[in-house]
C-alpha cells in the first residue's frame, strides 16, 4: 500500500510514519532524509544535490522525483509512505506520472487535520533526543524524571531554532498557500481521508490504520 501523510509542520507526520515502518514494514520517503542521504552517497545524483545545496539553491522537483524513482528500484517492502512530498499540485502530478510508469499508484492520502493555535502551543513545547531523535513534549510527553531518553538512554535534548511562535506561523502560512490545494486535488480523486492530528499518538495511529483499511 502506498500512502501520503499530508499535514502542516508539527502535525506528527514523521511520528506516525515511523510507527507504520515499525508495524507494517513500510518504507518512509521523507524529502529531507532523501536529500541528506543523496548528498552523502557519492553518486552522480548525490553530487548534483550536494552542489545545489552548497550553493544555497532549491532542489528542483525533477531531482526529487529522480530520488524517489531510485527508491522505487529497490525493495518497497510493505508499501511507501510519502512524508513531506508532494507539496504542490505540480509535484502531485509528477508523482502520479512516476508511479504510473512503475505500474503502481497511490492508495490513500491521509490529511492529519489540526487546530493551528493548539499546534503552535504543542510545537513550542517539544524537544528531541540529540542521540536518537526521539521526540518529547513538555505538555504531553515530558522527558522522563531521570533525565534520560526512554528509547536510548541519552541525556542531551535539543529544541529546533525555528520552533517558536513567529517562525511557526510563517511555516503554517507557507503550508496553506502551497500545499493545502492538494486537499481538494486528492478529494476529487477520491483518495482523501481525514484524521484528527492532535489526538494522542496511539489514537491518531488507530485512526490512520482505520483510514487505510477503508481503501477500495
Amino acid at each position: 500500500m502506498n500512502i501520503i501523510l499530508l499535514g502542516p509542520p508539527g502535525a506528527g507526520k514523521g511520528t506516525q510514519a515511523r510507527r507504520l515502518v515499525d508495524e507494517r514494514g513500510m518504507i518512509q520517503l521523507s524529502t529531507g532524509d532523501m536529500l541528506r542521504d543523496a548528498r552523502n552517497s557519492g553518486t552522480e545524483m548525490g553530487n548534483r544535490v550536494a552542489g545545489i545545496m552548497d550553493r544555497g539553491e532549491l532542489v528542483t522537483d525533477e531531482i526529487v522525483i529522480g530520488l524517489i524513482e531510485e527508491k522505487l528500484e529497490g525493495d518497497t517492502g510493505g508499501g511507501l509512505i510519502f512524508d513531506g512530498f508532494p507539496r504542490t499540485l505540480a509535484q502531485a502530478d509528477a508523482l502520479e506520472a512516476l508511479l504510473s510508469r512503475k505500474g503502481t499508484g497511490l492508495d490513500v492520502v491521509i490529511e492529519m487535520r489540526v487546530d493551528d493555535e493548539t499546534l503552535v502551543a504543542r510545537i513550542i513545547a517539544r524537544s528531541t533526543c540529540a542521540a536518537c531523535g526521539e521526540v518529547y513534549n513538555d505538555l504531553t510527553r515530558p522527558v522522563p524524571d531521570d533525565g534520560r531518553c526512554a528509547k536510548c538512554g541519552g541525556m542531551q535534548f535539543t529544541r529546533r531554532a525555528d520552533d517558536n511562535e513567529e517562525s511557526l506561523k510563517t511555516r503554517l502560512l507557507a503550508y496553506y498557500k502551497q500545499t493545502s490545494p492538494l486537499i481538494g486535488y486528492y478529494h476529487c480523486k477520491e483518495k482523501l481521508r481525514v484524521v484528527d492530528g492532535l489526538g494522542e499518538i496511539a489514537d491518531v495511529a488507530a485512526s490512520i490504520s482505520e483510514a487505510m483499511s477503508k481503501t477500495p
